[in-house]
């Protein structure tokens, strides 16, 4: 396979280069037409040997840009999820890009020889915005269902993780000409520009008050979106629960990546009388799995000190409020003083409406738990707020569970679980309003950076009953419309 080099080095002083990239890509992508099965296949094996061979690089410079980011973590959601996607992708390409045939109406022209299907083809450039907290996860991702839809991709990763974004610009390069993919890096100018750029559809992952922002650009040339911006996930335990299942699965969601997930479980709504139990079983998870926090590999820092000082206002404001502060620190260590970011799993009881934890999106490793009487007070508690990303379910009553199902809605569900709804390519991953709009995954990816041309086929003779439906109108085409309205 001979790959040219395409390395692209962009920084803020070198914005003009941008529409130069954009503008080659789309020549190439309009010189060659879609890729073929096989080129397709190539591209996301590319993908795959790139993250295979380079596994322990990434995780490493990943946990570098975090101060400490567990390099086990790293592994499962930086590489092994999209090296699942590319593999999906890879194994049902061939089905994927059939074209489809559709029934031709009104009768009688389905008699009369004309046909109708929907043809599969690639948009063109797609332009990737990644993320910082699973900044290589969440560039291969959504870049599966890109290569395998046959476009061609322009990605730039957040400023966030500088050594991670030009690890990725080296290693695409070495494997990807320029005009098929190629990495841009740089800070909040190069990310304005890149907004701005006339793609052909363009994905941002990041939190909405940006998105904003990104969307107003991509409007200026009708550029199509996929936006992936999360929001407060509830978790609302139900009858029938097993509380140390729960509690283990939603305190494991919670630390993972000290809760700087767009997806974390961000507070709980718990009958009264389990709340202490909750607690009590949080305590012992949280203990089984950090027995140490301060220099442990496996527990994750706070990006940025200012997310950390965000971060710790939160329980401040929360005790200022009433709030009362559950620390989980097992080992009784003394965070005044560390190296790097690192802040205990906090649980907060008694969370109230003003408090600025149940406000905002926490993006962090607080958890605030409100208790309630009956499920219509949780449900009208959700529907009161934006529309989340996440809603999770934990208890074994089928009318209670489907009640809260039918009458929330939010982008996706786990039941008994967290997270796990977003580990499965068999399903579309995104959100609705505030939390998101399009969606990735499996097929439901490759159908979002597709184009779907509907094509109509007429028979190449000019029969009598084609002649009905042109003027001059009569009596026949009169009837014929009087019959088809009923």
């Amino acid at each position: 396979m001979n790959v040219m080099p395409g390395a692209i080095s962009i920084n803020e002083t070198h914005v003009g280069q941008l529409p130069a990239l954009l503008d080659a890509q789309r020549r190439a992508h309009l010189r060659d037409g879609a890729p073929s099965l096989a080129l397709r296949r190539d591209r996301l094996d590319r993908c795959i040997a790139l993250l295979q061979e380079n596994a322990n690089a990434l995780e490493k410079v990943i946990s570098d840009d975090f101060g400490n980011r567990s390099l086990h973590a790293s592994g499962i959601t930086d590489i092994m999820s999209p090296i699942a996607a590319m593999r999906d992708a890879h194994k049902h390409l061939p089905r994927w890009m059939r074209n489809e045939r559709r029934k031709v109406e009104p009768f009688p022209l389905g008699l009369l020889g004309a046909r109708n299907e929907i043809r599969i083809q690639p948009k063109g450039v797609i332009g990737i915005i990644a993320p910082w907290n699973f900044p290589v996860g969440l560039v291969f991702s959504p870049l599966a269902g890109v290569l395998a839809a046959g476009n061609r991709a322009i990605i730039k990763p957040s400023e966030f993780t500088p050594r991670t974004a030009d690890l990725l610009q080296k290693l695409i390069g070495e494997r990807f000409a320029a005009d098929e993919v190629a990495v841009v890096t740089g800070g909040a100018e190069i990310g304005a520009a890149f907004a701005a750029l006339p793609f052909d559809h363009l994905v941002f992952t990041g939190a909405g008050s940006i998105a904003k922002h990104v969307m107003r650009a991509a409007s200026e040339h009708l550029v199509p979106l996929t936006l992936e911006l999360g929001g407060k996930s509830p978790v609302v335990i139900g009858k029938g629960v097993d509380i140390p299942t729960a509690a283990a699965r939603i305190m494991a969601g919670k630390t993972l990546n000290a809760g700087q997930i767009c997806l974390a479980p961000d507070h709980i709504y718990a009958p009264h009388s389990l709340i202490p139990e909750f607690v009590e079983a949080a305590r012992q998870v949280t203990t089984a799995m950090f027995p140490a926090l301060k220099n442990n590999p496996d527990y994750t820092a706070i990006i940025t000190d200012r997310h950390f000082d965000r971060i710790r206002g939160y329980i401040d404001d929360a005790r200022s409020k009433g709030g009362e502060i559950v620390e989980i620190n097992p080992a009784n260590e003394d965070f005044s003083q560390q190296e790097h970011r690192r802040i205990p799993p906090t649980l907060i009881l008694n969370a109230t409406d003003d408090m600025a934890v149940m406000q905002d999106e926490i993006f962090g490793p607080l958890l605030p738990i409100r208790g309630y009487d009956k499920l219509d007070e949780v449900i009208n508690r959700v529907n009161a707020q934006d529309r989340p990303l996440a809603l999770y379910y934990f208890g074994n009553d089928r009318d209670e569970r489907e009640t809260l199902l039918e009458r929330t809605t939010s982008g996706g569900v786990t039941i008994n679980d967290v997270i796990m709804h977003c580990a499965q390519e068999t399903l579309p991953f995104g959100g609705i309003g505030p939390s998101g709009m399009g969606v990735y995954h499996g097929v439901d990816g490759f159908r979002e950076f597709s184009h779907r041309k509907s094509v109509h086929t007429q028979l190449n003779k000019d029969l009598a009953p084609m002649k009905l439906f042109r003027p001059p109108y009569g009596d026949k085409i009169r009837a014929f419309v009087r019959k088809a309205i009923g």
